[in-house]
């Protein structure tokens, strides 16, 4: 059986980073994030296993509101 790719596009990394698309072009251009699996009009989409595995050691860090305590 032929494995096949989770993907991730701008949505998915939005929703896994808890942040804005507009972050996620932010996020996606950092040295060292994995590059696109394919560039496709209009996205890039990304290999879910080597985001998450990116994301486990250079999560980005959360906006915040200001409401921390500290």
């Amino acid at each position: 059986m032929v494995r096949r790719p989770r993907l991730y596009g701008p949505g998915e990394l939005a929703a896994l980073f808890g942040v804005s698309r507009q972050r996620v072009l932010q996020i996606t251009r950092r040295p060292g994030f994995p590059e696109p699996l394919a560039r496709l009009i209009g996205m890039n989409v990304w290999d879910a296993d080597e985001v998450d595995e990116w994301a486990r050691h250079h999560r980005p860090p959360r906006p915040t509101d200001g409401d921390e305590q500290g």
